[in-house]
């Protein structure tokens, strides 16, 4: 599946609330979320390699599963 990640989710990744959250962990949580997301959801509870707790808001769309923003914990 390919995932999408736009603008406003990397930009984000350089605040300090998503500090230590790289890409690869994004599109590892996205792939995870089985099934179709026809409205954007908030998906909880995913930690990235370096340990840090995030959740996803994503969206499927006809070229693929589009991450709309992350939010650090």
């Amino acid at each position: 599946m390919r995932v999408i990640i736009t603008d406003h989710a990397r930009k984000r990744l350089k605040d300090y609330r998503q500090d230590k959250i790289e890409l690869s962990d994004i599109i590892s949580a996205a792939r995870e979320i089985p099934g179709f997301i026809p409205t954007a959801t908030r998906f909880r509870g995913f930690i990235s390699k370096s340990g840090r707790m995030f959740d996803i808001v994503a969206k499927d769309i006809d070229s693929g599963r589009l991450v709309i923003t992350v939010i650090g914990k």
